[in-house]
């Protein structure tokens, strides 16, 4: 029985070590992604600036201000789009950071409120262009 004990508990110990290392890679590719993506927006690179906050928030990871950050600059895209009147960059913009947290699993949705706000914000630009 106490060999038993053993295998269990150095399996558990094993998983708990998978979890952490998976859980402090994530991170880690989240915060890669994130700089990425802040790089591109210094560079005034619109495509790579989106693909790199939308990627950071594909890594989710519950309290990770990486994810929040990175909602609040693909909004500051959208919303810097509408000010320079270009609605379709602002559309992929809303667009991406809504689909990012759709993309996104975990016990409850994340993002929830982020989604309400686009909704909103792509209605009221796809009926500015016509319907489009």
């Amino acid at each position: 029985m106490d060999k038993a004990k053993t295998i269990a508990l150095n399996i558990a110990v094993a998983a708990v070590i998978a979890i952490i290392f998976l859980w402090a890679n994530t991170l880690y590719r989240q915060h890669v992604q994130f700089d990425k993506g802040n790089q591109a927006f210094k560079a005034e690179d619109f495509t790579g600036a989106v693909a790199g906050y939308e990627a950071a928030i594909h890594m989710y990871t519950p309290g990770s201000s990486v994810v929040e950050r990175s909602a609040e600059r693909l909004w500051q895209l959208g919303t810097l789009m509408e000010q320079q009147r270009d609605t379709a960059r602002a559309l992929v913009a809303y667009r991406a950071l809504r689909s990012s947290f759709y993309g996104v699993r975990w016990f409850a949705q994340p993002g929830k409120d982020w989604i309400a706000k686009c909704d909103a914000r792509i209605a009221a630009l796809v009926k500015l262009q016509g319907g489009r």
